[in-house]
């Protein structure tokens, strides 16, 4: 049961000059989406007898459901982070919601330009150069060639790859694939930005001008759902967050209330970890020194004195 932290949804998207009356920009409607269990291979037989439906009880037992029952809005303007574990189904939702996968059940519906930037290398040909494949990239987000050569030169300029644009990307390291990538993506102009966890790759000076560039996205009205291990960046850019688990929505809130609920329950999981733990003691492996002062404990303390493990920050 997904647990919703604000009053109504309109008190979340209403600051960003959406009225009561502004569709979605996205719908996501009761999606589920199932996958074959690992190693499950099919004859002709079995897939006709399954689609008669004579052996549902076992294909039941076998699917493997990454997303189960997910439904949300997301209006004009809005900043949306989705957080959980890995595994959690966030990588699958931003498949689903761009068209690389199908949904198994459920609906969904993009009312406006989309991009994305999700695994790296996606929508690249790697033995097209850079050049090629930002021509290749703008047709599949229905830029004209007109439109991407008018794009063409702040495109190269923001990636920072002027020496090796002419390169067939099949020569590129991750951090290339991010900086082109993004380029593309965030210069197509479009109405809903989707990006995966893919930036944490690129250095530390490019990760900050993709965040620059973001803000400046969100300034101009554009909408934003992106996925980020990162809780400060989703307090940071975020005006909303959802909580994944397990493939089931947890919570929709506020940045900050879904941060604390998910570190508090990251927290109760390592506890219960190190309960159940049966670790050897390491007698020398990891100590140094002369050993004239041994560190025996180290404990984090509230104001009242006592030991605490979570701490709420800002």
């Amino acid at each position: 049961m997904t647990q919703v932290l604000t009053t109504s949804r309109q008190t979340m998207h209403g600051s960003n000059g959406t009225g009561p009356d502004t569709p979605p920009i996205l719908q996501v409607q009761n999606i589920s989406k199932r996958f074959k269990a690992h190693g499950e291979q099919r004859s002709l037989q079995q897939t006709v007898i399954n689609l008669l439906g004579r052996n549902r009880d076992r294909a039941a037992q076998n699917a493997f459901w990454p997303l189960r029952n997910i439904s949300f809005d997301v209006y004009p303007g809005e900043s949306v982070g989705l957080v959980g574990h890995n595994g959690s189904g966030k990588s699958t939702l931003l498949k689903l919601i761009t068209g690389i996968l199908e949904p198994t059940e459920g609906q969904i519906q993009v009312n406006g330009r989309l991009s994305s930037l999700l695994e790296l290398g996606a929508g690249f040909h790697p033995d097209l150069t850079g050049r090629e494949n930002i021509f290749l990239n703008g047709a599949i987000y229905g830029l004209s060639r007109k439109e991407m050569h008018a794009r063409l030169g702040s495109i190269i300029d923001f990636a920072e790859l002027h020496d090796f644009i002419d390169t067939p990307v099949k020569h590129y390291s991750s951090g290339m694939y991010v900086r082109l990538g993004f380029a593309v993506a965030i210069h197509a102009e479009p109405d809903l930005l989707l990006v995966d966890e893919v930036l944490a790759v690129g250095d530390a000076a490019f990760q900050h001008k993709c965040l620059d560039a973001i803000q400046a996205f969100r300034r101009r009205g554009g909408t934003l759902l992106m996925v980020s291990h990162d809780l400060g960046s989703i307090q940071n850019i975020c005006n909303r967050a959802i909580w994944l688990e397990k493939g089931h929505m947890r919570i929709d809130g506020r940045p900050i209330d879904v941060a604390m609920h998910y570190l508090n329950r990251v927290a109760e999981g390592e506890k219960q970890a190190a309960k159940g733990a049966n670790l050897p003691a390491l007698e020398n492996g990891l100590r140094w020194g002369s050993g004239r002062v041994l560190l025996e404990s180290v404990q984090i303390c509230a104001e009242n004195g006592a030991a605490q493990s979570v701490f709420k920050t800002g």
